[in-house]
């Protein structure tokens, strides 16, 4: 009888490690989360390139922390911390002399020598345009849907792996105005540490942008932990290659077809139209919006106006002249619209103590 006790006792205390030692890896598994009223890392680790006395930077850190916290008044639960962000002058480089996808077009169209020659009398009016607005700084009226639907017919009948591979090639071309990068690396280091923040403390990450959807994805692809269903941008048509002509309605696709890029330009995503696909895309109001221009102001007024929960909009405003092609005028015209709205303005000069990172020099 004695045995049987002590084989009860030991297959109890057994019982007893095992539920210990299962307990000590699931904690080291998902971390252990302790309620410190603070939000996760937000100390100067994190923020490595803004200055230390930035406004904008606090103002970030002083939202996440009362929204993020057990019992604040501003409480914004998990599913419902969204932040949408602009790509062009907010996340990447806008002016290098123009937007990336334009960029992409005039090369498709006047370098590439596969297809140059194959280009349309109305892609090549388009690309003279951009080329124009190069040599100028102004841009002719109705560009940004022209601009649309030239690369969609520019790229029409790739397959979407065969269009991301070619921006990914495309971004391996050095960069125009700087030493010590690529195009593909043209994204603002204080803004990526802005994601990095925001994901640590559970915020869903959107980007929101007028450039193409797809070349959207292929910019962000290596560079941002952003899967691409959190991608939404300017859209053109997708369809089955042995579709031909049928209407999407008549024609069901097969394991013999393949998707391809069906060379109809869609919707232009920017100014309303950001706000409309918002709320058709995410479904729910963000409570964080970050941009740089008017087309995103409608996005930064829609995340404010009539919130549930507590909301902020930043607005990047280009001032910076010896690390970036920045435009004094149009910074200040930012800087007035932001003391308006009511909008956070940030200094690419003043916030930032670096833009693109070392080694990283604007042609002068």
């Amino acid at each position: 009888m004695e045995n049987k006790r002590n084989i009860w006792k030991l297959i109890a205390v057994a019982e007893i490690l095992l539920l210990m030692c299962l307990a000590i890896l699931y904690i080291n598994k998902v971390g252990w989360k302790q309620d410190t009223g603070t939000s996760k890392n937000a100390d100067s680790s994190v923020f490595t390139s803004w200055t230390a006395d930035a406004a904008s930077k606090k103002a970030l850190v002083e939202f996440v922390e009362s929204v993020t916290k057990e019992g604040s008044k501003d409480f914004i639960p998990v599913e419902d911390r969204v932040a949408v962000f602009d790509l062009d002058g907010t996340l990447f480089c806008e002016t290098d002399p123009v937007y990336f996808d334009y960029c992409l077009f005039m090369h498709r169209v006047t370098e590439d020598p596969d297809y140059k020659d194959k280009a349309s009398e109305f892609e090549r009016e388009v690309a003279e345009k951009i080329q124009t607005m190069i040599d100028t700084g102004k841009s002719a009226e109705g560009l940004e849907v022209d601009h649309g639907k030239g690369v969609a017919s520019a790229f029409a009948g790739m397959t979407i792996d065969e269009f991301e591979n070619y921006i990914r090639e495309f971004k391996k071309t050095p960069a125009r105005g700087y030493d010590g990068m690529t195009i593909g690396d043209e994204f603002y280091k204080p803004m990526l540490q802005v994601i990095d923040y925001l994901q640590a403390n559970d915020f869903t990450v959107y980007i929101v942008s007028g450039t193409d959807r797809l070349i959207v994805r292929g910019i962000v692809d290596g560079a941002l932990d952003i899967p691409a269903r959190q991608v939404i941008g300017s859209d053109e048509t997708i369809v089955a290659r042995q579709q031909g002509e049928s209407d999407g309605l008549d024609y069901v696709f097969d394991a013999e077809d393949e998707l391809i890029l069906g060379g109809d330009f869609l919707i232009k995503n920017l100014k309303m139209n950001k706000v409309g696909v918002i709320a058709q895309e995410i479904g729910i109001q963000p409570v964080l919006s970050f941009g740089n221009s008017t087309g995103d102001s409608s996005m930064a007024e829609y995340v404010t106006s009539n919130n549930k929960y507590k909301s902020l909009a930043f607005m990047l405003c280009c001032d910076d002249t010896e690390r970036e092609n920045g435009n004094v005028e149009k910074a200040d015209k930012m800087y007035k619209l932001c003391e308006e709205y009511d909008w956070v303005p940030i200094s690419m000069k003043n916030d930032w103590t670096t833009i693109y990172g070392d080694g990283v020099t604007r042609k002068k």
